[in-house]
């Protein structure tokens, strides 16, 4: 196969970027996207050329680290795929493929295909976890939970955290991530006795990353490769009002009345 790659070159989030033209040339069918660009990297290195940084790790779906903008699709045009999961065999011989890190104001460029995506860190920290002790490791089965809440709750858990949402979405909104967060904890006997505090200081960190807000475009559930659905928004949405329209309790003086 040959191709044509416009890769987005950037030296540091406060450098100018621009597009670059690359012809690759003997691309195998079988490789896969994070390979080509591996063989397109030691061909840079032969010409004593800058290689391309772009994100990768496990190369198996599951870390979320790969991800990349190809032809304004993140990671690329087939569904439910991430980029590493992505074959050369999808593209014509001869396509042309523009390659671009994800735009977000709160995934500022690293350096090429590489962004910061730690602003995903700093929303699960807020809240994303169980804090209540539990004591000793129970019996598997000594909690009882319903299957459908078990079902939605692994659907939930199979968020990767790639950031695909965000780079779809036309307002550069985190909700599905979170979303996802905090169902699959929400859903779960274990979450319950944080399940108000945790949509709150999450949805509150969100916003201060500087991600936009969510108008159901549903842009993001079309691009997310483990094909998590928007019902989960809806789900955050009926938790977050909730939590913030439940009185809170009254403080009580020393003598014993209320304040």
């Amino acid at each position: 196969m040959r191709l044509t790659l416009h890769v987005w070159r950037q030296s540091g989030p406060r450098d100018a970027g621009r597009f670059v033209r690359y012809d690759v040339t003997d691309v195998s069918p079988d490789m896969s996207f994070l390979e080509m660009l591996d063989v397109l990297n030691q061909q840079l290195l032969g010409r004593q050329e800058e290689p391309i940084a772009f994100d990768h790790d496990c190369r198996e779906g599951i870390c979320g680290a790969c991800g990349m903008v190809i032809n304004g699709r993140p990671h690329g045009p087939q569904h439910a795929t991430t980029t590493c999961q992505l074959h050369m065999r999808t593209f014509p011989d001869g396509a042309a493929l523009w390659l671009e890190p994800w735009r977000a104001r709160a995934f500022p460029v690293v350096k090429d295909l590489v962004v910061d995506r730690s602003a995903f860190d700093r929303v699960i920290a807020a809240g994303g976890f169980i804090t209540a002790r539990t004591g000793s490791a129970p019996e598997a089965n000594s909690t009882l939970v319903p299957k459908r809440d078990a079902d939605l709750a692994m659907d939930a858990a199979a968020c990767i955290g790639c950031g695909a949402c965000v780079a779809a979405c036309p307002n550069a909104s985190a909700m599905l991530f979170v979303a996802a967060k905090v169902s699959h904890l929400g859903l779960l006997p274990q979450g319950q006795p944080e399940r108000a505090t945790r949509v709150v200081s999450m949805v509150a960190q969100m916003d201060a990353e500087g991600f936009g807000a969510c108008t159901n475009h549903g842009e993001c559930m079309a691009a997310c490769p483990k094909e998590i659905s928007i019902d989960f928004i809806a789900r955050l949405n009926r938790d977050y009002l909730k939590a913030v329209a439940r009185p809170k309790p009254q403080a009580v003086k020393a003598n014993g009345g209320d304040v």
